[in-house]
């Protein structure tokens, strides 16, 4: 059996039909929201983490074949096999794997997709090096586009380095996803978990325009005291 069917067969073995309909509900799969026509089959992650593991030999080939499957547990399994394929691979195969990432963004397309793959791939790969590729995504007028620019820089964050962070969510202020609200507010509070000065700066110069989810984010962590200044606008 081709590599992906059997990714695929291993899924469906352990799918749990009883939760489809949470699982659609809670992602938005209705027309017209954002992940509409997206199919689940009722799998935890950890669930797909360990078929990931015992495939992680996976060809690119067959990830791509994953990737193109409507079935959502499908496309996360393949997001998490690349995931572990980019983090025990040399130079070349994380080249490989960056851009293959980058080629198949269509179908990295509901926002745990992105959020478990942006930064471990797209924003170690990019790290030391030029960082346009994330300004162009943010053009894009793709949501997942725009979210994998922020999320990728996750990695810039645990690193210390705000700089793209900042400039990314500065760019997105005006969006009207809450998705991407909830984004660029998470980010926020990752840098400031790690350098307050960074926030603070932010919601000093923006926290009366900023839309409220990503001010709600991105301040959770901060006092009582700065909570309430901040919300008062």
């Amino acid at each position: 059996m081709p590599g992906y069917k059997q990714v695929k067969s291993d899924l469906k073995k352990i799918s749990h039909p009883e939760k489809t309909a949470h699982l659609s509900r809670f992602f938005k799969t209705g027309k017209g929201e954002y992940g509409e026509g997206d199919i689940f089959w009722g799998i935890t992650v950890p669930a797909q983490r360990a078929v990931a593991k015992n495939h992680s030999d996976a060809t690119l080939d067959d990830i791509a074949a994953l990737l193109a499957e409507p079935v959502h547990e499908c496309r996360l399994t393949a997001l998490l096999i690349l995931v572990q394929q980019y983090s025990g691979g040399d130079d070349k195969k994380r080249k490989d794997i960056a851009d293959f990432y980058l080629a198949n963004t269509d179908r990295i397309n509901n926002w745990d997709l992105v959020d478990l793959s942006a930064h471990k791939i797209l924003g170690h790969y990019l790290y030391d090096k030029k960082r346009e590729t994330l300004y162009r995504l943010a053009e894009s007028s793709s949501l997942w586009e725009q979210r994998i620019a922020v999320v990728s820089t996750y990695h810039f964050i645990k690193n210390n380095d705000f700089r793209d962070t900042v400039s990314l969510c500065e760019k997105l202020i005006n969006h009207k996803h809450d998705l991407i609200h909830k984004a660029t507010g998470w980010m926020l509070r990752e840098a400031g978990k790690r350098d307050i000065s960074v926030l603070l700066e932010f919601l000093d110069k923006h926290h009366k325009s900023m839309p409220r989810t990503m001010l709600r984010y991105s301040i959770e962590k901060l006092d009582p005291g700065q909570r309430k200044k901040y919300m008062a606008r």
